[in-house]
């Protein structure tokens, strides 16, 4: 890694690399903070404080030099079913603020660690499943299906998105990519360029082609301060007397954390400088911003991968690209919002689609069936069962098949097993491995169980740094009983069991 790319400073020693890649998540993040706004049941416009709050105060105090923080898909269940039964925005601002401060005291505690715990095929499968969720959402709004006016396709839309798609994926050839103008802007960009160009066509020369209002981007554009100053709301403090407001905290608090954590996990996966982000740094960062968001009407956030693949895909290389997507954000809702109003739904779902893709490539399953089942299956499992469930169970049910092999797989290397001679009588020696826990005991067991009679065995546990006192005990028993059979046993350096009766 190169001795300039700092994780924890800022730098704008990389300005161009990070400003085009802020740019790309700036167009990925708009339509992302409005719609998990939407599907939360909470104002648009808390999506879009949610999502500057992310870009700018988290991305400034974490330590991750590409992780990109703003509301979450993860969260929608939870916050429209919080608002629901707590009966307004402001009392449930309130949860949103206590789950920050829950996040800084997790972090304080060193809670972080419990991110690398997941193995690396089911932060893999939860990226592809993350990949799918994107391409299944986009594709209707690309071809601007419309269920409320039962319009299943709009030739616009479809024109609109292979266009933008046909752009950002020859924007990506290594031969243009070796053009210095090409280089400077995105492809995003120029689709979103694009995309408006041939809206305003299709208004002038095809009637029947131009886009309607709900399938461009739809801000309040703001006639003046105070009535941009309305769209923030406040927490209402009476919620202090209701417990379920603290329910609700922790209950984002732990969920917005485990979700920060893996996706800080799988953000430094795709770091091309293999950077490691300080988790706990990562806790409190988020808090603070939880407790920001909150306390001026915005959703709560965590560090969100879909944004942090777009800006990776983008070039980015420091935190300054996030910094400036957040950057632009502001910008956007405070001067242009009416500007914004004219990107057509169609070219952020192509850009969408491309980020989709990249995260579920087919390479990517060839890649982990090569690697054999234990890597496999709770990969694939883990994809199937986020699009069946949600998210946090589908990386859970991922878990329980990932430590299944892995108890499998411990239960297989206990020992090894070497014959002197093949003939009647012949000399069986078994070495111990450098572990032996509980979770071996069955398999020593059935294996002394099975050793054939008027023989010499040796175990052997020179290499063994550890005996689970389970295992000692059947090793013993095994000597004892074993003069019933002709089995002479021989122990090399095997520790001595304690006795725990008392006698």
């Amino acid at each position: 890694m190169s001795s300039d790319i700092s994780i924890n400073g800022l730098t704008f020693k990389y300005f161009k690399e990070d400003f085009a890649a802020g740019l790309v998540v700036f167009l990925v993040a708009i339509p992302l903070c409005l719609g998990i706004a939407l599907a939360s049941g909470a104002p648009l416009f808390s999506g879009l404080i949610a999502g500057i709050i992310g870009g700018i105060v988290v991305a400034f105090a974490s330590g991750s030099s590409l992780s990109v923080s703003g509301p979450a898909a993860g969260l929608t269940v939870i916050v429209l079913n919080g608002i629901t039964t707590l009966g307004s925005y402001e009392l449930f601002l309130v949860a949103v603020v206590m789950a920050g401060v829950i996040q800084i005291i997790l972090g304080y505690l060193k809670a972080g660690v419990i991110g690398y715990y997941f193995p690396s095929s089911v932060i893999k499968g939860m990226l592809a499943a993350i990949g799918i969720i994107i391409i299944l959402k986009q594709l209707p709004v690309a071809i601007g299906y419309n269920p409320l006016n039962a319009v299943s396709y709009h030739l616009g839309s479809i024109i609109i998105a292979v266009v933008s798609i046909a752009i950002i994926l020859i924007w990506d050839l290594p031969v243009v990519k070796k053009v210095t103008f090409f280089k400077w802007i995105p492809g995003a960009l120029v689709a979103v360029i694009a995309g408006i160009i041939l809206d305003e066509t299709f208004n002038f020369y095809f009637p029947s082609l131009m886009l309607s209002a709900d399938q461009t981007v739809n801000l309040h554009v703001a006639k003046n301060a105070s009535e941009f100053a309305a769209q923030f709301r406040f927490p209402n403090l009476n919620a202090l007397g209701n417990y379920q407001v603290y329910v609700l905290a922790v209950t984002i608090a732990i969920i917005a954390s485990l979700e920060t954590l893996l996706s800080t996990e799988a953000a430094d996966k795709l770091d091309p400088f293999k950077r490691v982000t300080p988790t706990n740094r990562e806790l409190k960062a988020q808090g603070l911003g939880n407790i920001l968001s909150g306390l001026i009407g915005g959703l709560p956030m965590t560090a969100v991968i879909v944004r942090t693949s777009a800006n990776v895909n983008a070039g980015g290389k420091t935190k300054l690209a996030a910094i400036i997507h957040g950057i632009l954000l502001l910008t956007s809702i405070v001067a242009f919002a009416s500007l914004l109003n004219k990107i057509p739904l169609a070219c952020l779902a192509a850009v969408l689609l491309i980020v989709g893709y990249k995260l579920a490539k087919v390479s990517l399953f060839k890649e982990m069936y090569k690697l054999g089942w234990e890597q496999f299956l709770p990969f694939i499992i883990t994809i199937i069962a986020v699009q069946f469930t949600d998210l946090l169970k589908g990386i859970a049910v991922g878990m329980l098949v990932a430590i299944f092999y892995i108890l499998r797989t411990n239960y297989r290397r206990d020992y090894e097993i070497h014959h002197e001679k093949k003939s009647e009588g012949g000399a069986i020696k078994i070495v111990l491995s450098e572990h032996v826990t509980f979770i071996n005991k069955g398999s020593i067991a059935k294996k002394l169980a099975d050793l054939p009679n008027d023989i010499q065995v040796t175990i052997d546990a020179t290499n063994s740094h550890y005996i689970d006192l389970d295992v000692l005990e059947i090793l013993y028993d095994f000597k004892i009983a074993a003069g019933l059979r002709g089995i002479q046993v021989v122990f090399i350096n095997m520790p001595e069991k304690i006795s725990v009766s008392g006698h």
